[in-house]
C-alpha cells in the first residue's frame, strides 16, 4: 500500500463523525471501514505472524463489550447490524465483529460479504497483524472497486499511536467538535455512558485491563457497578442514572488533548485537522480538502451530495439547553482541551 491509500480518522465520537463516514461512503474511490478499529480492537492485532485462519477469528470474535450491551437492551444507533438483523444474533452465537457496524457501512448483505471474506482470508499465510489487515483493505478495494481506504472510529484517538507504529505510512485526521456541545451529547449517548462507568471501575479497583480484575475486585464494586462485568445486566444501570456533565467535559478534554499532541508528533504530509464547526461553515472548501488530503479527486456531484447530507441543527445545543451555570461550568472542564486545540473556549 502507499502512503496516499490509507487514513486513520480520529477522535473523541459525538463530533460528526458518524456522518463523516456517511459521506466518505458515497464517494466511488473511497472505501469507507466504518468503526473498524472500534469493532477489531486488539484482538486483531496479536503479536508475532499469524495464520490467516487465526486472523480471521480475531476479526469475527464478537466484541465482548457491545455483545453484552447488546443482550442487555442497551442499543448504540451504530448498530447497525441490529437494525437489519441477518444469521446472526447477540443472544446465539454471537454478531461477527466486523458485521455489526463494519459490513452493513458497505453492503445490504452484510452476512454474504462476510461468507466472501471467510473464503479469501482462513487460507492466508503466516503475517504479522499489520499485513494481515493491508492485505484485507486491499481485498476490500479490490472487491468494491475502491482505491484508497479511509478508517473511522469513534472514541479512537487511544488508538493513534498503535496504528502508526502499525502503519508508520499512514495519515491521520483529527476531527473534533466544540467541547460543550460535544460532552452534552456524549452524556445522552449510551455507548459514553457505559463507557464512563467502566472507567469509574478501573479507577476503583486500580486495574489497567478488565483481565486483571480479581473476584475480591468485583466485590469490593458498589451494586450499581458491579453488575456491568456481567454478560446481562439491568439496563437502567446505565440510561436512568444521573450523571454529572462535568465528567464528560473532562473525557472530552482528555481525548481531544490525545488527539492534538500525536498529531504535533506527525510529520505535515500525514496530519490534518478538521473542526465540525468549520466543516458545517464551508462544506465544499473542507471536504475538498479532506478529499485531496486522502488522495481522491473532489468532484462536483460528490460534494454536492456531500453538502446536502450535513445537518447544523445541532451546532450549539449547549448554550441552548443549558442554564448558565451550567454551561460555565461545562465550559470550565473543557478548558484543558480547548487549549490544547488552541481554541478560545465556546
Amino acid at each position: 500500500m502507499t502512503l496516499r491509500s490509507l487514513t486513520f480518522v480520529i477522535g473523541t465520537g459525538r463530533s460528526g463523525s458518524t456522518a463523516l463516514s456517511r459521506i466518505l461512503s458515497t464517494h466511488p474511490d473511497v472505501l469507507s471501514l466504518n468503526e473498524y478499529m472500534a469493532s477489531v480492537g486488539d484482538a486483531a492485532f496479536p503479536e508475532g505472524r499469524v495464520p490467516g485462519a487465526e486472523f480471521w477469528e480475531a476479526l469475527v470474535r464478537p466484541t465482548p463489550y457491545f455483545a453484552n450491551m447488546i443482550r442487555s437492551g442497551l442499543l448504540m444507533p451504530e448498530f447497525l447490524y441490529t437494525r437489519r438483523p441477518g444469521r446472526y444474533s447477540a443472544h446465539g452465537t454471537g454478531i461477527p465483529a466486523l458485521s455489526l457496524m463494519v459490513l452493513p457501512h458497505l453492503t445490504d448483505d452484510p452476512d454474504g460479504l462476510l461468507d466472501e471474506i471467510s473464503a479469501a482470508v482462513i487460507g492466508w499465510p503466516d503475517r504479522t497483524a499489520a499485513e494481515h489487515h493491508e492485505a484485507l483493505f486491499e481485498w476490500f478495494k479490490a472487491r468494491l472497486g475502491r482505491t484508497a481506504v479511509v478508517e473511522r472510529s469513534g472514541y479512537s484517538t487511544g488508538w493513534a499511536p498503535g496504528l502508526r507504529a502499525a502503519f508508520p505510512y499512514a495519515k491521520f485526521v483529527h476531527l473534533f467538535r466544540d467541547g460543550p456541545d460535544c460532552a452534552l451529547s456524549m452524556s445522552r449517548h449510551p455507548g459514553y455512558r457505559v463507557i464512563t462507568l467502566m472507567r469509574e471501575i478501573k479507577e476503583r479497583t486500580g486495574v489497567e485491563s478488565f483481565a486483571d480484575l480479581t473476584d475480591e475486585d468485583v466485590r469490593s464494586l458498589p451494586p450499581d457497578l458491579a453488575p456491568l462485568l456481567d454478560e446481562r445486566f439491568d439496563p437502567a444501570l446505565v440510561q436512568e442514572r444521573d450523571f454529572p456533565l462535568v465528567r464528560f467535559g473532562a473525557l472530552w478534554s482528555e481525548l481531544v488533548t490525545q488527539g492534538a499532541q500525536f498529531l504535533d508528533e506527525l510529520p505535515e504530509v500525514q496530519r490534518m485537522t478538521l473542526a465540525y464547526e468549520e466543516l458545517l461553515d464551508a462544506p465544499r472548501q473542507e471536504l475538498a480538502r479532506l478529499a485531496a488530503f486522502t488522495g481522491v479527486e473532489p468532484s462536483g456531484p460528490w460534494l454536492d451530495s456531500a453538502c446536502a447530507q450535513l445537518d447544523d441543527s445541532r451546532r450549539g445545543s449547549a448554550e441552548k439547553q443549558l442554564t448558565a451555570a451550567e454551561l460555565d461550568e461545562l465550559r470550565e472542564s473543557c478548558a484543558p482541551g480547548s487549549r490544547a486545540l488552541g481554541v478560545s473556549p465556546s
